[in-house]
């Protein structure tokens, strides 16, 4: 089955046809020529990658990262004060919190296990069935989830407002203080900085041929060759088109024989009613994937190896060799990024 919506990729660079050079040049003008041409051989060699490096620089306003990070780590904002948004979206573990789903106000459990929080941004959609096209609605969505958060806004915009500090951080970037709106705002900048640049593929994509094992190559060239690549690819090596989950064999293969099924599983159909959504998701992002565990919606693959595994049995309708498998292992966990300059630690999901 094709994909139901594909957003646009940043898949090439374009390299502009260079003007005839003179016929006689100077020392500085010939060693510029070839800088120039070697810097477009890099933009060409990495025009033919799938997967682009995430930019190593943002423009975001410094005051509404900080005044977003509060909020992000405040719990006020759950309904009945017990949970923030980085209770599930924990940092220090891969943007997520490990649990098979989380747990939302009043001790309910989530539908769907939490993706991580890391480089949301860059998806085309958020959510697994893509409900929220931006990451502002996807906020509002969460704050406003009587599963999830149940915020009471008439009370928290009280109890904000009385908040002296806060609330003169909020008067020092928006005129008319605390209210919903700007909470939102605040928060949503702060989700969008919270990218992960410069992992060792960033770096090998970059032209640093040493930042990879011979090993980790293979198991790029794997990823590609196997076919992993028509899904995962683009700055977020996914999250940027819809696929239904069981493309080989006849629709919800998988949930058949995984069974219990449950409103959830019927992923983008939720949204579109659409009978040809059904079993339809967002595809995942597998920047620091290694840190994620578990995986899928259901959060029912333990291990990047299990995930693998029904990634090539659903998807690709394939066995594939174990060393093969281990080999592309080997090159995922090197789309592990670093935030504030610093490597994501691998500390709560170590390598099994």
């Amino acid at each position: 089955m094709a994909a139901k919506r594909v957003a646009e990729q940043d898949l090439a660079m374009d390299v502009s046809s260079a003007t005839p050079a003179p016929r006689r040049v100077g020392h500085t003008a010939a060693l510029l020529a070839i800088v120039l041409s070697l810097v477009a051989g890099v933009a060409i060699a990495q025009s033919t990658e799938p997967i682009s490096p995430i930019p190593l620089d943002q423009h975001l306003d410094p005051k509404k990262v900080e005044l977003g990070e509060l909020l992000f780590n405040d719990k006020r904002l759950s309904g009945d004060g017990s949970i923030a948004c980085s209770s599930c979206h924990q940092l220090g573990m891969g943007g997520a919190d490990g649990h098979q789903v989380s747990t939302g106000v009043g001790g309910n459990p989530m539908r769907v296990n939490t993706p991580t929080i890391f480089n949301s941004s860059l998806n085309f959609a958020e959510d697994w069935d893509g409900r929220a096209e931006t990451l502002r609605q996807q906020a509002n969505m969460v704050l406003h989830d009587q599963t999830t958060m149940a915020t009471n806004f008439p009370a928290l915009q009280d109890a904000l407002a009385h908040d002296a500090k806060l609330s003169a951080q909020f008067l020092q970037i928006y005129p008319d203080g605390v209210n919903t709106t700007n909470l939102i705002d605040a928060l949503t900048v702060f989700e969008q900085s919270l990218v992960t640049p410069n992992s060792r593929f960033d770096k090998y994509l970059r032209g640093d041929k040493s930042a990879l094992t011979e090993d980790e190559v293979t198991g790029y060239t794997l990823f590609k060759n196997y076919g992993c690549i028509s899904c995962h690819q683009g700055t977020n090596v996914g999250g940027n088109m819809f696929q239904v989950l069981g493309v080989v064999g006849k629709p919800g293969a998988y949930f058949e024989q995984r069974g219990h099924l449950t409103k959830a599983d019927l992923g983008r159909f939720n949204v579109t009613g659409d009978p040809e959504d059904k079993f339809v998701f967002k595809v995942p992002s597998l920047r620091n994937v290694a840190l994620t565990a578990p995986y899928l919606h259901d959060g029912t693959a333990t291990t990047l190896e299990q995930a693998v595994d029904v990634m090539f049995k659903y998807q690709l309708g394939r066995r594939a060799d174990p060393h093969d498998v281990a080999l592309i292992i080997g090159f995922l966990r090197t789309l592990t990024g670093q935030y504030h300059g610093k490597p994501l630690s691998e500390a709560a999901n170590p390598p099994q």
